[in-house]
């Protein structure tokens, strides 16, 4: 049963209220100040309260503002109780969090009618907070088996591989792989689904079982470019699908000790070789490409690179530095690759992901990130 709380000075406004409602059927609580108000809500959490505005301490309004703070309380209806009827009073009751005003004197046709239109309301927001709990669960579930199929982290006498996966609150389309195509060749790379929820994850882990178990047909798999127009050709845009997605993609051969590489519309890796002493050379790996799906005949090329001794390649989605600023602007791509450079300079060159991570905790301004954030760090022996 709904639970409707009382709070007012006056006991015969109490005794009125009271013995109206519970004519009605409703459970009924009352409190004679603002103060043993918010107490009982605490204790009841009741779906409707009604409340007086002109009481001696904390008045209708005070308790409005804090009701509506409380954690628990947020599809509470607060029904303000006044003789005050102007426009400017209206204003003030609302903008302080009142879902409804009573005129005095009392109608109790119209208590009636304002509480039943209150209780309905408040199911209504109750229903909603449910469903948006049920669908943040399934996110959540989604995310974490998006989280269970991406690879381990790799430690061999050539290369090591260490990987961060954070996802959004709304879940995005992020997803990685690496995996030996045979004893010489490691293939490495990471996409990003435009959107965010189930309609952006579900593309991506539909290109990483394609690639994973090499589905693909006719794609050389040890050519970068053959794999983004082959990803191209599969994963059109239609009106029933309008997803498209960037990507990274690299062959390491560590015999030659040669990266081959191609990009669709994807942010560059960043290669960063340690040259004399101290000096860190940062270069951007990054070729011309569309995002895949955009146009059936985009065209995508390849470029090869020399992988020096103790080098880092590393490997990110746009959510990783794309952090808007509490003053408006987005925190960007160049300080994003100069705390690269710096962290691996001023820890001789082994920068633990964490420690990036926990920068950009520092930039970040929100306790969660926007979009979802992965980050590969590949460091060559």
């Amino acid at each position: 049963m709904n639970q409707i709380l009382i709070i007012d000075d006056d006991p015969a406004m109490q005794m009125l209220l009271k013995r109206a409602l519970c004519h009605q059927g409703y459970e009924v609580a009352v409190a004679s100040n603002g103060e043993e108000g918010l107490v009982q809500v605490e204790k009841l959490r009741p779906a409707l309260v009604i409340c007086d505005w002109i009481m001696p301490g904390m008045n209708g309004l005070d308790v409005c503002r804090q009701l509506k703070v409380t954690p628990g309380l947020s599809t509470t209806i607060f029904i303000l109780v006044t003789s005050r009827n102007s426009i400017e009073d209206r204003v003030e009751g609302l903008d302080a969090g009142a879902d409804d005003f009573l005129c005095k004197p009392i109608e109790i046709a119209e208590l009636n009618a304002r509480v039943r239109a209150g209780l309905r309301l408040h199911q209504l927001s109750h229903d909603l907070q449910h469903q948006k709990q049920l669908l943040e669960g399934e996110l959540a579930e989604a995310a974490e088996y998006v989280s269970s199929i991406l690879p381990d982290r790799m430690i061999k006498a050539s290369v090591t591989i260490d990987t961060r996966f954070i996802p959004s609150r709304k879940l995005g389309g992020d997803g990685f792989d690496y995996y030996w195509l045979d004893s010489e060749h490691l293939a490495i790379y990471l996409l990003d689904a435009a959107g965010h929820g189930l309609r952006a994850a579900l593309p991506t882990l539909s290109v990483l079982n394609l690639l994973r178990s090499r589905a693909l047909k006719s794609i050389n798999y040890y050519e970068p470019s053959d794999v983004l127009r082959g990803l191209n050709q599969t994963f059109q845009i239609t009106e029933r699908n309008d997803k498209y997605f960037t990507v990274w993609y690299g062959v390491y051969n560590q015999v030659k000790r040669q990266l081959v590489y191609a990009s669709a519309g994807h942010p560059p890796a960043i290669l960063i070789a340690q040259t004399h002493g101290s000096l860190m050379e940062v270069q951007r790996l990054k070729t011309p490409g569309l995002p895949v799906g955009m146009f059936p005949d985009a065209d995508y090329i390849d470029q090869c690179c020399e992988i020096t001794e103790s080098s880092t390649l590393y490997i990110f989605s746009d959510g990783i530095y794309e952090i808007n600023q509490s003053n408006g602007n987005v925190w960007g791509l160049e300080p994003f690759i100069r705390l690269l450079a710096e962290c691996k300079q001023n820890h001789n060159g082994a920068c633990h992901l964490d420690l990036i991570l926990k920068s950009l905790e520092a930039v970040n301004p929100k306790h969660y990130f926007d979009d979802d954030l992965s980050l590969l760090e590949i460091n060559f022996v």
